[in-house]
Parts: structure tokens; C-alpha cells; sequence
């Protein structure tokens, strides 16, 4: 069911689901507690009128901390008052996240005190501040208020309805490159996003949810879209702790971005010599049937080694600016080499190499970023920024970055993303980054030293130089590589995962 506002999502499967499991966490080593929709939706409502009571409905709030209960009831809660939530990444420094609530405007923080840090440093560098909310204390104080007792005192619904086209909240992007933006997304962008394609997923679908909750891509398709289908979606507490959890939750369905999936797969070929059903049924459980992956670039190969064990991997596209989901796969119409087609409320176009959407998940714009807003934004399309298409049937096609173009002595253009997916397909290959260097193209690779033990490879610079020369055999003698710099620690990367390029 189409919904324009993410409180529609939310009464809608209230309404159906009430009594039903909305959230399961851990409180102990294996021990599970859970929250009904009902409570959800209670608790949600209350902070609502927390807010209305505290002077700040239509507010700007912050929220940080790791995925928890609190965490979602205080966003809908938010949200669903006319506020606008601003979630922010809570691995960042304290002086980097007071700088994004002082950005954003926000006048309320609800804090996880996990980053206890951040709640004393906010308030003398962040003058626009006047509640900080903690999570987990049991009693307001001087320091800060608490989120549970709050809730108390203010117990009650609240029947605000949104207005579908207002802003609801700023997420700022973690690119590989450049100042974050805060990026402006309204109710319709959201929940539209969330709800306009019917993927075939059963009701009641339990969702172990792993990426951080900060992402439009967890925000969006394990939060609004498993709420919107009465899934069952559970927490967990630690990337160390995936496979644990996965024993403890028993999910159907995982999203992930492609560096967990290869992590993954590496354990996969570790028990390659077992039938493929035990490994499953050891791994994942007989119950677990889909990934969903988003995020960055991820090899056809990936796909099919995953349907050995009868698992499918539906890949996706997007960025935050566009709420966040572009493209996506189904389960009845998989093109391996497609990063899947367009949503229904999505329609795209090639202007000069460039991917352009337009639809009614395009943001308003950045926030207070007017000149970036006009680069980003032109008559409605949103220039993504890659470099691709979409064909008769919508399905979409990537071959790299606009920014990234590395263009030749002799002119021609070379996307180093596309030279980087290639090489990178070897399994002695663990990061790449492709660049051009002194007037030639050179990798720079991080090899899989573990791998490289086990295979008895001792002169890895050698072996590594016999990909490239494979490599460039069957390339182009523009787009071959003619240098390489081998690395002994990973690349640098952004809260993203993804390798910072400058």
C-alpha cells in the first residue's frame, strides 16, 4: 500500500499487526525482549507530545546512538509531530558531531549514552542547544533529562497528521570526498520510497537489521519499508556478533553492503568441500532466504555462489539524495549485471554520460547549501553523479563516478571504478583504488594477506603484477594499467565503507 507519510506507515500496520512483535532485541547474552506495534506506536506518540510539552514540536532534533528501540520510538515520535529528525553517525568524533547538531539547527539531542562524550561537549559548543535527552537514564537531572521518564509524565497520543511535501529529516552524506551535506528529505520522500513497490516480501518477514541506523538505506528499507510490511525487525548489537545473531534471531532476510557479503563468502569457501544444504543450515539457518544489497558495486560472481545455498541477493541503487532507493532487484526478474530497475515513482535519463532520476523521492536540497543544491538539482532531476543508464525495461546500468573520470593524455575518458570492479575480482585482491599518476593509470592494491598465506603465495608484488598483466591483455590500450603501488595496511575510509579517494 502506497503511503505518503511515515505515520501512515506506522497506523496502517498498527492497525493490522497491534499485539504483534515490531522490534526484538538482546538484554543478555541470548535473552530477547521485544516491543509489540501497539508500543511502538505508543511510546512514539509520547514522545510526540514530549516534545509539544517541551516548546520544540517543529523543532529540529538530533538523534545519536547505535540501532535500539529508543532510537526508533524517538524518531517516529519526531517525526510524526511535524519535527524534523536529524540522525547522525554515532562512531563520529565529538567535535565533528557537534559541529553537524550545530549545523542542522538542532535545538533538542536525544543521546545514547554510549556517547557520553558528546553530551558534555555539546553544551558549550553548541549555543543553539536547549534539551539533551539521554536514553538510558533513569532520572532527569541537571545534566540531562531522561527519555523514559519523559515518556511517563507525558503518556497520551498524538493525532498531528503531517503535511506529505514538509521536511522531516536532514541526513547528512559521508562521501568520499568533500564537506557532508545535510541533504533534506520530506515525508512524501520518505515513506514513498519505503512503500511504492510491492517486492513480494511475506508479512511478518523477520529482518535481522546490521547496517547503521543513521543510513538512509537502513532508515528506509529495514526501518519505513519492514514497518510497512508488519516485519519483525531485530536488532543487532555488533558487527562482531552478525553470525551469533543470526543463530539467535533465526531472519529470513539481511540487508547488507557488499564488503559484509564478501566477508561472507570468504567463510563460504572455508567449507566449500561440505554439502551446500549443511553449510547453509550452519551459517544462516534453513529459514534464511534473501539478501538485500546496497551501497557499492557488487560482482555478478557474488550472486550466483549465494544461490548455491538458496539464498538470493537482490541488488540495489541509490544515495541519500534520493531517499534512498533508485533502482532495485526483484526475485522474479534478476539481471546479474544490472543494479536493478527503476522504483515506479522513479523515472531516469543520460545527459552527457550522467544518470539523471526524477520522481517523488528527489530531495528538497541540501540544507542552508543553496549554491550545491543548484549543482545537485535541475528542473526537478537530481544529477546522481554516475555514470550510466537505464534501458526500455528500467533496469539500470553503472560504469562509475562523473568526478572520478580519469581522462588520457590522447583524451579519452576512463572510469576507474570500472577497471577497479574488474581487477578486483581476483580473490588475491582485497581493496583497489584505480587512479591516474604521473600521466599513467596506476592500482594501488591492499592484496588479502591472509588468503595469500593460505595459497602459499610468497612473492605477492609478483602475483599481483600477473593480474594486472591478465588484466590488460584483453583491455584497451587506453584503460590498461601500467603501474602498481602495493599497500601493508587497508585503505582510509569514510563511515560508509567506502575507500576515500583524495
Amino acid at each position: 500500500m502506497l503511503c505518503s507519510t511515515i505515520r501512515q506507515i506506522l497506523v496502517n500496520t498498527e492497525r493490522q499487526y497491534g499485539p504483534e512483535d515490531a522490534v526484538r532485541y538482546k538484554i543478555g547474552k541470548n535473552k530477547i525482549e521485544s516491543k509489540s506495534y501497539t508500543q511502538l506506536k505508543k511510546d512514539s506518540e509520547s514522545f510526540s507530545c514530549v516534545l509539544e510539552a517541551l516548546g520544540e514540536q517543529g523543532s529540529h532534533v538530533a538523534v545519536i546512538g547505535a540501532t535500539s528501540y529508543s532510537w526508533l520510538a524517538a524518531y517516529f515520535g519526531i517525526v510524526n509531530c511535524g519535527s524534523v529528525a536529524v540522525p547522525l553517525d554515532a562512531s563520529l568524533p565529538a567535535d565533528e558531531l557537534c559541529e553537524l547538531v550545530d549545523r542542522a539547527d538542532a535545538s533538542v539531542l536525544v543521546l545514547d549514552e554510549i556517547r557520553k562524550d558528546v553530551g558534555e561537549a555539546v553544551r558549550e559548543r553548541c549555543p543553539k542547544l536547549r534539551h539533551l535527552i539521554s536514553m538510558q537514564k533513569e532520572e532527569s537531572g541537571e545534566e540531562a533529562l531522561s527519555f523514559w521518564q519523559l515518556l511517563r509524565e507525558h503518556e497520551g497520543p498524538c493525532a498531528y497528521e503531517p503535511d506529505p511535501d514538509k521536511l522531516c529529516t536532514i541526513l547528512f552524506t559521508s562521501g568520499t570526498t568533500g564537506k557532508s551535506k545535510g541533504v533534506m528529505l520530506t515525508q512524501r520522500n520518505l515513506a514513498e520510497n519505503a512503500t511504492c513497490l510491492d517486492m513480494k516480501i511475506p508479512p511478518r518477514t523477520v529482518i535481522l537489521s546490521v547496517l547503521p541506523i543513521h543510513h538512509a538505506y537502513c532508515l528506509s528499507m529495514d526501518i519505513l519499508k519492514g514497518i510497512s510490511l508488519g516485519s519483525v525487525i531485530c536488532i543487532n548489537d555488533s558487527l562482531l556478533r552478525v553470525a551469533k545473531n543470526i543463530k539467535l534471531f533465526q531472519p529470513n532476510m539481511i540487508l547488507m553492503v557488499p564488503l559484509m557479503i564478501e566477508t561472507m563468502a570468504k567463510k563460504l569457501e572455508e567449507v566449500s568441500g561440505l554439502p551446500d544444504s549443511l553449510v547453509k543450515r550452519q551459517i544462516f539457518g534453513k529459514q534464511f532466504h534473501t539478501i538485500c544489497s546496497g551501497g557499492a558495486y557488487l560482482p555478478p560472481a557474488m550472486i550466483d555462489l549465494f544461490n548455491r545455498y538458496g539464498i538470493t541477493i537482490l541488488q540495489g541503487y541509490g544515495m541519500t539524495e534520493c531517499s534512498p532507493v533508485i533502482s532495485t532487484t526483484v526475485s522474479w526478474n534478476i539481471r546479474k549485471e544490472s543494479v536493478g530497475q527503476l522504483l515506479p515513482n522513479c523515472e531516469a535519463k543520460t545527459v552527457d554520460e550522467e544518470l539523471w532520476v526524477r520522481g517523488s523521492s528527489v530531495m528538497l536540497g541540501y540544507y542552508k547549501m543553496p549554491e550545491e543544491t543548484a549543482e545537485a538539482l535541475e528542473d526537478g532531476w537530481l544529477k546522481t553523479g554516475d555514470l550510466g543508464y537505464a534501458d526500455e525495461e528500467g533496469f539500470v546500468y553503472l560504469t562509475g563516478r562523473k568526478k572520478n573520470l580519469i581522462i588520457t593524455k590522447n583524451g579519452e575518458n576512463v572510469s576507474p571504478e570500472e577497471l577497479e570492479n574488474k581487477i578486483g575480482e581476483n580473490r588475491l585482491v582485497q581493496e583497489i583504488l584505480v587512479r591516474e599518476q604521473e600521466g599513467v593509470i596506476e592500482a594501488e592494491i591492499f592484496p588479502d594477506y591472509d588468503y595469500a598465506k593460505k595459497k602459499h603465495i610468497r612473492d605477492i608484488r609478483a602475483a599481483l603484477q600477473q593480474i594486472l598483466d591478465e588484466y590488460n591483455q584483453g583491455a584497451p590500450v587506453y584503460k590498461r594499467v601500467y603501474s602498481l603501488k602495493v599497500r601493508e595496511t587497508e585503505f582510509e575510509k569514510n563511515t560508509s565503507r567506502k575507500i576515500k579517494r583524495y
